[in-house]
């Protein structure tokens, strides 16, 4: 088994679905509000291509043998980036999510090794998290018509 390839083939399908999915939502109501409560599909976008650039970091640490695990309050974390994202043009969180995306997997593809640090930071800012939002993504959708 390799667990680098296969975890890189799992974060690739679920990319496929999330990336399918924003695709398929109108360019004018990617901003309307209703993904959640108060969170459209940009802000779904910035969300995790936020938390894609996070594991860069923490990939690059790794790699480079830099890494000291750290607490993370996902609450803290999430609102910081809600507020940096929120007033950015659509076209920059399309490509911010991109280049975060491709930095990810740069970085994965990097690791002479998988830790278990790196293995849940790339899984965990990857294909889980997708999955995590995919399913009320495909209502939403369904609800856009």
């Amino acid at each position: 088994m390799d667990l680098k390839r296969d975890v890189g083939v799992l974060e690739d399908r679920a990319w496929g679905e999330l990336w399918g999915l924003l695709e398929s939502i109108d360019p004018g109501r990617l901003e309307q509000s209703g993904y959640s409560e108060d969170w459209s599909a940009k802000d779904l976008m910035a969300h995790i291509g936020c938390w894609q650039a996070e594991a860069v970091q923490v990939l690059e640490q790794i790699r480079c043998g830099t890494y000291v695990r750290f607490p993370i309050d996902v609450d803290a974390f999430n609102t910081r980036f809600r507020e940096a994202t929120r007033d950015l043009p659509i076209r920059v969180v399309w490509a911010e999510l991109c280049s975060a995306r491709t930095r990810m997997l740069q970085e994965w593809s990097a690791l002479p090794d998988v830790t278990a640090a790196a293995e849940e930071w790339f899984v965990e800012s990857g294909p889980a998290h997708y999955a995590e939002h995919v399913v009320r993504l495909r209502e939403w959708v369904r609800e856009l018509g």
